[in-house]
């Protein structure tokens, strides 16, 4: 059985590629060879842009694959790029998507079912949330093809090269207050990255039918203390957490970075779908937390702002 992983190289795709190759498929990567690639022999590499046909077409020349697990699909265009370059070459074509399909459309509620998908979209906004609102509406022009479809919301693994959690370890770990802006937080209803690779190689196995779209979430929708709660107690520290305006940590531009679980725009995903069909079980964030705490990542690259978030702090007190 022969795989392809185009991207592959950050987040889940490492442990998508372990994976399908402890399961016996022959694995092949297509990247950019902009991330350091971490796989031994046993993985062939093929390097190109994916949004470049003559590259995607020079590479994937004269080959076929039974699976094709798309990493980085993120617009229609790609997706028809992917369709011409490929036609009549794959047997199950996976591709990944977002909860953010349904947060740009109108007069549903969460958490969003894949019924909710058709209907009525937002319109344009500015500012702030054009790129979000862009994001969703290119996710749903790719998703116009026909593929196996995974809308997933926020994903917490071990590899996360955002360093989302580990951003809110640091903080807990040194101290101080965790700064969150004021005012209603959306709960938090994400999925553990091991659930994530489990559900692709489910796919990529041959049990989801073809051109259909499954929401994955874990069962449980945690508020932000609530999941700061666990993070601490994983890590045998204390949470304290302080509200400070929105617009005072956007005009220093400390958001994301000092809460990045505080974005109003974040999904939240109802997984019965998934569930019923595949008698499928998710991993609890009580049983997650721990083994994020345990992989003891470092801090991320937005921690070094912390002396301003707790200028910050001092200032509002």
């Amino acid at each position: 059985m022969n795989a392809l992983v185009i991207g592959g190289t950050r987040n889940l795709g490492p442990s998508v590629v372990e994976s399908l190759v402890e399961r016996g498929f022959h694995t092949t990567v297509f990247h950019r060879g902009h991330t350091p690639f971490a796989f031994g022999p046993e993985v062939e590499r093929l390097y190109g842009d994916r949004a470049d046909e003559a590259q995607l077409r020079a590479a994937l020349a004269g080959r076929d694959f039974d699976v094709v697990v798309d990493t980085t699909l993120y617009t229609g265009a790609e997706a028809a790029l992917a369709a011409r370059v490929l036609a009549g070459r794959v047997g199950r074509y996976i591709a990944l998507s977002t909860g953010q399909v349904y947060l740009v459309r109108t007069g549903i509620a969460r958490p969003f079912r894949e019924e909710d998908y058709a209907g009525p979209l937002m319109p344009q906004p500015v500012g702030h949330d054009l790129a979000e609102w862009r994001y969703g509406i290119d996710k749903r022009e790719a998703e116009a093809f026909p593929a196996i479809w995974l809308r997933m919301p926020m994903v917490n693994s071990e590899r996360d090269h955002y360093g989302r959690v580990a951003g809110y370890l640091a903080r807990l770990q040194d101290g101080a207050p965790i700064i969150v802006p004021e005012g209603p937080h959306l709960g938090l209803k994400h999925l553990y990255g091991d659930d994530a690779v489990r559900a692709i190689c489910h796919a990529a196995a041959g049990h989801v039918p073809p051109g259909t779209a499954w929401n994955l979430s874990q069962d449980e929708e945690l508020s932000i203390g609530q999941f700061l709660n666990l993070l601490a107690e994983a890590a045998g520290a204390k949470v304290r957490i302080v509200q400070v305006p929105r617009r005072s940590l956007e005009e220093r531009g400390l958001l994301p970075n000092c809460s990045p679980f505080s974005d109003p725009w974040m999904s939240a995903l109802d997984n019965n779908k998934w569930k019923t069909a595949f008698d499928w079980k998710f991993t609890s964030p009580e049983v997650y937390v721990p083994r994020l705490v345990a992989a003891n990542p470092p801090p991320p690259e937005g921690y070094k702002q912390r002396p301003a978030e707790l200028a910050l702090y001092r200032m509002q007190r």
